[in-house]
């Protein structure tokens, strides 16, 4: 299955001796010039890079006054070496935070402290050269920017910052990433990461109102571009397109329809993930959430409810309103944005959703925190929301669930292996080895409570497994959409499941009185 060798899944996981070189040859396809250009960048590496890389370098210690101290406090205290899953799952020395972050601290020391400039030796600054801007393509692309080592790091070093800027210096200086640059510029040009026209969405929407109706006998509508609805949902483009991702969607459309509120989706934004958080670039990130408040005004809605999108859920939760705002115009009786997990959550407390839990007694279900929810983010307006909410969702859902090992979940959890813009087939080798750490806790719970399920409420997370999974023996539709398990469970009025599941009752209690 690969050409590169498969890490195994021990007893237990084991933290390796660290090996130099081992993954230096993995880098991710370079942009072409019209992506590049697109996002406002150069189209090929500049003639002057160097001087333009030390002045971006400059610029972005000036704007960002957290990347200046992180890049100073470091004091190579090793709490981070063991909690970065492409490290355990590599052995590569450079994927020890500590040491990624080291290629970009030593060209700091070199250009912007008082010692690097004139005893560059004493404290390990380099000069910037073509080599360790190779060094830095691949490192810093072997990065998920997923957060666990700051959870571990006694300085809070966030590690993911300092990715996010050596990645928003090389392609200031016209070395980007083609992944990331060209799914930005689909969503300026189409509107989605898939690029995903108008007249295609709205077929396939109304493909899944036809499988909603064939499979319940109600019709569910998922409308597009309706003004006056009360809920934007924004969802990543995802959800539109495969399992166990569109299953999740009609999920949405279930509950809506049960709530009983209207609610749309737009072809103008009908993408929730901001690939500009990945790249560091302020621009685009705030020019990919304009969408979404051009959206909202233009159909005039009351309210804005996020899909299940992990990194998508980060940008809405912490920088929407500094991107896109003052959402003022929206019904201030609401969370702004709000997750589905919270919306549907809330219809649960007030007892307004009917499950039958005996739909997904075919699976053992296990959950996956994704990480820029669970380090990134909240849910429920109270602490620790953003672990019990989707818990307490698939819990009405499911009659059989348990959790991975304390220590790999909630802000401990591992990344999937293939977030901060690594999910592409040239980075396969990494995204594999990444994600070993949290096969190794699958493996257990598997093993120790015959777990047959997977569920996550992120795009990136859901498509990385199902690619990864196979590798360490698991199957590939072992990973499911929260929002899947609703679906399967709920049981809507008028839908054949009511008929069903009323018509056993009444039978039964005609059974009891003869």
């Amino acid at each position: 299955m690969a050409d590169f060798d498969v890490p195994k899944l021990e007893d237990y996981l084991i933290v390796p001796e660290p090996r130099d070189q081992v993954t230096n040859h993995l880098a991710p396809f370079v942009a072409k010039p019209p992506h590049q250009s697109d996002l406002g960048f150069p189209e090929e590496l500049v003639d002057n890079w160097k001087e333009v890389a030390i002045a971006k370098m400059g610029d972005l210690l000036g704007k960002y006054r957290s990347l200046q101290v992180f890049l100073d406090i470091c004091v190579h205290c090793g709490a981070c070496t063991d909690k970065c899953h492409y490290f355990l799952g590599t052995t590569d020395a450079k994927n020890m935070p500590v040491a990624r972050q080291e290629l970009l601290r030593k060209v700091y020391r070199r250009y912007f402290t008082f010692a690097g400039k004139y005893f560059p030796k004493l404290v390990g600054a380099v000069d910037l050269t073509e080599e360790v801007l190779d060094d830095w393509y691949s490192y810093f692309h072997q990065c998920s920017q997923c957060r666990r080592c700051s959870v571990f790091c006694p300085y809070g070093i966030d590690t993911a910052e300092i990715s996010m800027a050596a990645r928003e210096i090389m392609d200031a200086v016209g070395k980007g990433q083609k992944y990331c640059n060209e799914i930005i510029a689909k969503v300026f040009k189409i509107g989605n990461n898939l690029g995903l026209p108008e007249p295609a969405l709205a077929d396939t929407l109304e493909g899944l109102e036809e499988d909603i109706e064939d499979d319940t006998g109600v019709k569910v509508r998922l409308p597009l571009d309706e003004k006056g609805a009360d809920i934007l949902l924004i969802t990543p483009s995802a959800d539109f397109f495969a399992e166990p991702h569109v299953d999740g969607l009609m999920g949405y459309a279930k509950v809506f329809h049960e709530a009983g509120v209207s609610w749309t989706l737009s072809s103008k934004a009908s993408e929730a993930a901001n690939f500009g958080m990945f790249i560091g670039s302020y621009e685009n990130m705030r020019k990919l959430a304009l969408r979404i408040r051009e959206a909202a005004i233009d159909l005039g809605v009351k309210r804005i409810v996020f899909g299940e999108c992990g990194h998508a859920w980060r940008v809405a939760y912490s920088f929407l309103n500094t991107l896109a705002g003052p959402f003022d115009f929206l019904d201030q009786n609401y969370p702004i944005p709000q997750h589905i997990c919270e919306f549907t959550y809330d219809l649960i407390k007030q007892d307004k959703l009917r499950f039958n839990k005996e739909e997904n007694d075919h699976m053992t279900v296990t959950f996956h925190d994704s990480c820029n929810v669970a380090r990134g983010a909240g849910m429920g307006g109270y602490e620790g929301g953003q672990f019990e909410i989707p818990r307490a969702v698939i819990k009405a859902a499911c009659n059989n669930y348990y959790d991975m090992d304390d220590d790999t979940i909630h802000d401990a959890t591992f990344c999937c292996g293939g977030g901060g813009g690594l999910l592409t087939d040239d980075l396969m080798e990494i995204r594999v080895k990444g994600a070993m750490p949290r096969m190794q806790a699958l493996k257990k719970v598997t093993e120790e409570h015959g777990v047959t399920n997977l569920a996550a409420i992120c795009a990136i997370c859901k498509s990385q497994f199902a690619k990864t999974l196979p590798y360490f023996g698991f199957r590939m539709d072992q990973i499911v959409s929260v929002h899947q398990l609703v679906s399967n469970a709920i049981v809507m009025k008028g839908s054949e499941q009511e008929a069903e599941l009323d018509g056993s009752a009444e039978e039964a209690g005609e059974a009891e009185t003869a």
